[in-house]
């Protein structure tokens, strides 16, 4: 049942990940002259912030693997 429960969970990892991924590559931003810099900086760190978590997520899931 405990690894019904982690299969389910990874699946839904997976699935949000890669429709974080689709949505990144759809739209890059890109700056233009006249745009909003502080709009941009929370931007660039909310997509570090996204990128760390993600790379924590990969190692949990790592750890779990056999």
């Amino acid at each position: 049942m405990d690894g019904e429960r982690t299969q389910r969970a990874l699946a839904r990892i997976e699935a949000a990940a890669a429709r974080i991924e689709r949505a990144a590559s759809q739209r890059p931003l890109t700056s233009s002259p006249g745009g909003d810099p502080d709009l941009e900086r929370k931007y660039q760190a909310l997509r570090g912030e996204a990128g760390a978590a993600l790379a924590e997520l990969d190692r949990l899931l790592g750890a779990l693997e056999p």
